[in-house]
């Protein structure tokens, strides 16, 4: 049910992406889900981002054209997504393995997982993708699963820290 309405949320951001010029766009949107895969017992993360906004991004930092079908480019974004996205729980950093990235010409999708594990209520995430380079962003994060009602957060430049409630 989570993946239909990402899969929907997606769409209507891909639709209005079409309808703005090719050369830039007025919006900016991520979107996180975070849910629970009780056949692997991980935590599963799965990030989507417009790839013309990851790739300005990463133009800017780096000064220089990028392919994220290539491992090293894909590092490079790793990292920063790794630096931008984190949970605590009880103030400890919680494990984030990275599992992969798919890119295409419209999206950027990347891939994490909490190995045997859930998330427990009062996880502090900590939400900055492309927030630091795009005045406009606005990530949205939805969290479900392992008994959890399904809870959306959204995050901005204002508000990059959100408790699991």
């Amino acid at each position: 049910m989570l993946k239909l309405a990402r899969s929907r949320i997606l769409a209507a951001v891909l639709a209005c992406a079409g309808a703005v010029s090719a050369q830039a766009h007025n919006f900016h949107v991520g979107l996180t889900e975070i849910s629970f895969n009780p056949n692997t017992g991980n935590t599963e993360v799965v990030h989507t981002y417009t790839a013309h906004d990851v790739e300005a991004l990463l133009m800017n930092l780096y000064q220089r054209q990028f392919d994220l079908g290539l491992p090293e480019d894909q590092a490079l974004f790793r990292r920063y997504l790794e630096k931008q996205f984190r949970i605590s729980a009880n103030g400890k950093p919680v494990a984030l393995q990275w599992v992969g990235l798919q890119a295409n010409a419209d999206t950027i999708t990347a891939f994490q997982e909490i190995e045997k594990a859930t998330l427990p209520a009062g996880a502090l995430l900590h939400h900055g993708v492309l927030s630091d380079f795009l005045p406009a962003q606005v990530n949205n994060v939805t969290v479900g699963g392992a008994g959890r009602a399904t809870t959306s957060l959204v995050f901005n430049r204002a508000r990059l820290e959100h408790a699991l409630p």
